[in-house]
């Protein structure tokens, strides 16, 4: 018989995504039942139906939560353009690691599990946007250099899963070699205007 705390419901709902969290973080989406998420929170079944729909409304819940972290920290102001757009490939590529199974749940098959971690997808993109366009002082409306930093955050997405497979670069080279690859393609599209 399982031995639960009295919690308030909000305490009750974040217990839920924190373990949620911890278990995402070491297995995909796919591994993980209500059966296993009602056991580390040592709750019945009925109880996590009672805060979720199911699995995929739990896992938008936490990914939300982790994702929403995921922002302050590319959001916070940071002095110099290099160093700025290196802290932030920097703060994504830990969020990366430190969520692997949930990271790659979401980039993989976001729109699949549902229709809100799709939208988390978009909202870190416009949020690397905003720091790049931020960076380089650009304010007013640049659709082709807004294209060209859509296209390398969803290219740093996909070199993520790869290094997250097989790292050939130590952290701090592969950091750099995104920084650069965003500053090469931002040089290509401003030979174009």
């Amino acid at each position: 018989m399982r031995v639960r705390r009295r919690l308030r419901p909000e305490e009750r709902r974040q217990q839920l995504i924190d373990v949620a969290i911890g278990l995402y973080s070491r297995r995909p989406f796919e591994q993980v039942s209500v059966d296993d998420i009602a056991d580390a929170a040592q709750v019945s079944r009925a109880l996590f139906y009672r805060y979720f729909n199911g699995p995929a409304d739990l896992f938008a819940a936490a990914s939300r939560f982790a994702v929403d972290g995921l922002l302050v920290r590319l959001r916070a102001p940071r002095d110099g353009t290099p160093e700025r757009l290196r802290l932030g490939v920097e703060e994504f590529l830990d969020f990366a690691t430190q969520h692997e199974a949930a990271f790659v749940a979401v980039v993989r098959n976001s729109s699949a599990i549902s229709s809100e971690t799709g939208t988390l997808v978009d909202e870190v993109r416009h949020a690397i946007l905003d720091l790049v366009r931020g960076g380089v002082g650009i304010t007013g409306p640049a659709p082709l250099v807004d294209l060209t930093i859509w296209c390398w955050a969803a290219a740093m997405e996909e070199a993520m899963l790869c290094w997250l497979r097989d790292p050939v670069l130590g952290k701090d080279a592969f950091v750099d070699w995104m920084s650069r690859q965003l500053t090469g393609m931002l040089v290509a599209t401003a030979r174009h205007h």
